[in-house]
């Protein structure tokens, strides 16, 4: 199967193309909504299945050349480049930390962003994203973000947005990369295509082994992943089927005061000694895509999630030895069918529809420990099901050439039940989750279109706190996220592009998890407001001159307090910075050398939703990397992390504020071969 075959909706790969080796983009603003940084998705004939890129939101990508030259100890810190991303970085070994946007914040107690790998869903129960570290940077071809309410083709965990990995698929390679830096970092990277009449083949193999910034902080994991995929002679139909697997074994260093954190942010406590947790993690999944005739499509995956998990943690000095068990199967299905019809009333008309179902079986387990692991007591014994089903069908219409409207409507169900140390209860009756949206976008010319776009979507509680307190309980509603956005994409010259956007979304009541409770339950903050403005462009200044820069201004309001947080109204909600700024430079100084340099910064924010503490978080952090291509298949690279030395954290609150410092300068090298 040749490139241009790939090409075709049917396949999950995409092609790549560089402007001057930086910056591109699709001329087509009525039809593709993304903004790619490092460089541009071919978008083509509107044939196939509909995808992110015609919705009319904020859809950005990060290219293959700006992921496999990054050095990353997990995987979602390559989301460190992508516009309006918060992360929050616990650095406790596998609870590293997590990515959030549009005013949810990273502490695990909302997980508000669906993320998918090659399509396939990829949240564990509570939403948070373990599955990322399946991946390795060499492997992934792209990521893809999407903000915002008015994307029908997710419901459970899509609250603000989703992201989707794509990883390599398809053609003849083979990539070594060897890397090795600060805290005698190792990381060794390959990975492998083979494609020949119609089957291709592709291979990742990856090990890191890192004693990390601070004391008692070593890391060692390693992924396998292979992918194989069947393409007839006809290019109708293909088959393919994929498997993943990950080991990890961190140690954890512990909070910190403010005062040990000022003192030696290096250190790790005694009382965290016993501390440190094992994960292991498998992924498969099976996909089928058949062009049933020239403008009807089908597309299916099944899938299983796999995640085995063992933690201890000790959160301050004199407290509890704990001891976290976690394992969770789950199972799920999604098949999409679209019609392109050619039709003489319209410019363009197009219909999709879907169906999508997953079932999970959750253990979640903890007991209090001894300084050498050994239990004393049980403090929670919970198995519940979790099974959740969707449909959705969306329309894309074009009255005229320059008008796309996209009205779509979603509806999500719940089912499921719950065993609480030997007690039976029955999951909230949520109901059917209904979920409507509408996009428009109008293109003023061919170098400025305007959109806009309203949905729904919405939160139900995790873990034990989704199902019923007892009998006669009442039931609890889902959490309704209703937003909307106004932007402008522009690109006023060939060399500079763009967007603008204005955005609010406001939650009925919302929930949060109680972390650290015993029982696994939730609070209720009430309902909430989150609105910003996301200003993006990437510039081509000259042939070997390339910037980037993106700022997301936010707040959040709780408008109404909940009835577990009664004196919260008119407050922030804890954990959210008024602003995300990222910006960056490239120079290609010739053809074998390449510099860039980007800088991060945060605001600080509340650590709770009373508002009575301090404010925490804020930095401004500098990188540097070079790369030099020391033959067509030889590249050396160095990386330079937090330039100036500065110090950063991430602070939460216990009795007192809990400190994790952040990673003090850094240099990486690595060497990549291609054969």
């Amino acid at each position: 199967m040749t490139i241009i075959k790939r090409l075709k909706p049917i396949s999950m790969a995409l092609a790549v193309i560089y402007a001057n080796g930086v910056y591109a983009e699709s001329s087509n603003l009525l039809d593709d909504a993304s903004l790619s940084l490092g460089g541009m998705v071919v978008s083509g004939e509107n044939i196939g299945p509909l995808t992110s890129r015609n919705l009319s939101t904020s859809v950005d990508v990060l290219s293959q050349d700006r992921i496999e030259d990054q050095n990353v100890n997990y995987t979602w810190q390559l989301f460190d480049q992508m516009p309006g991303v918060m992360l929050t970085q616990y650095g406790m070994g596998n609870e590293s930390g997590k990515i959030s946007f549009r005013g949810f914040n990273g502490e695990g107690e909302i997980n508000a962003v669906k993320l998918l790998i090659d399509g396939v869903p990829s949240n564990q129960n509570s939403g948070n994203m373990p599955y990322l570290e399946l991946l390795t940077p060499l492997e992934i071809e792209s990521i893809e973000v999407v903000r915002g309410t008015n994307d029908p083709r997710y419901g459970l965990h899509n609250i603000a947005g989703n992201a989707d990995i794509l990883t390599q698929q398809g053609g003849n390679y083979n990539k070594a990369r060897a890397s090795y830096g600060s805290f005698d970092t190792r990381h060794v990277q390959f990975v492998s295509g083979i494609e020949n009449n119609g089957f291709s083949q592709n291979y990742a193999v990856s090990y890191l082994d890192s004693n990390r910034y601070r004391d008692h902080s070593d890391i060692e994991k390693s992924t396998f992943s292979g992918k194989w995929f069947y393409t007839p002679e006809s290019g109708r139909a293909q088959i393919g089927f994929i498997a993943r697997h990950g080991q990890a074994d961190a140690e954890e260093a512990g909070y910190l005061t403010r005062f040990e954190a000022r003192d030696d942010p290096e250190q790790s406590r005694p009382h965290n000694a016993p501390d440190g947790g094992d994960r292991s993690m498998n992924q498969f999944s099976a996909h089928l895509d058949v062009d049933l005739s020239d403008n009807l499509f089908w597309n299916t995956k099944a899938y299983l999630n796999q995640l085995d998990e063992y933690r201890y943690v000790t959160f301050a000095a004199g407290g509890n030895h704990n001891e976290r068990i976690t394992q969770e199967d789950h199972k799920g299905a999604l098949s999409t069918l679209t019609w392109r019809p050619d039709v003489s009333w319209a410019h363009e008309f197009a219909l999709m529809g879907g169906l999508s179902a997953e079932f999970q079986d959750n253990e979640s387990r903890r007991y209090i420990v001894d300084d050498f692991r050994n239990r004393t007591s049980q403090t929670r014994d919970q198995k519940f099901d979790f099974d959740i089903y969707g449909g959705f069908v969306q329309a894309i219409y074009k009255p005229t050439e320059k008008l796309k409207l996209v009205p779509a409507y979603r509806v999500d169900t719940v089912r499921g039940s719950l065993n609480d140390a030997g007690v039976h209860r029955d999951i909230n009756d949520y109901g059917n989750i209904s979920q409507p949206k509408f996009s428009a976008v109008y293109s003023l010319t061919d170098r400025y279109a305007v959109y806009g776009n309203w949905g729904k979507t919405f939160q139900v509680a995790s873990g034990a706190a989704s199902y019923q307190k007892n009998v006669f309980s009442d039931d609890l509603d889902a959490s309704i996220n209703e937003g909307w956005e106004i932007g402008l994409k522009f690109t006023p010259t060939d060399w500079l592009n763009g967007r603008v956007a204005f955005w609010e979304q406001v939650a009925s009541g919302e929930f949060k998890t109680k972390l650290g409770d015993a029982n696994n339950d939730s609070e209720n903050i009430g309902k909430t407001e989150r609105r910003g403005v996301d200003i993006q462009f990437n510039a081509q200044a000259t042939e070997k001159l390339g910037l980037w820069f993106a700022a997301a201004f936010q707040d959040s309001e709780i408008l109404k307090a909940g009835s577990d947080k009664l004196g919260s109204k008119g407050n922030e909600i804890d954990h959210v910075p008024n602003y995300l700024i990222d910006a960056g430079i490239d120079y290609q100084a010739n053809p074998k050398l390449k510099l860039s340099s980007w800088v991060s910064a945060q605001d600080d924010y509340y650590l709770t939703v009373d508002n009575d503490t301090r404010k925490f978080g804020q930095y401004v952090l500098v990188n540097a990397s070079a790369s030099y291509a020391l033959t067509d298949k030889v590249k050396l690279a160095m990386e330079l992390k937090n330039v100036f030395d500065r110090d950063y954290e991430y602070v939460w609150l216990n009795t007192e504020s809990m400190h994790s410092p952040g990673d003090g300068r850094a240099v990486y090298g690595s060497v990549q071969v291609d054969f």
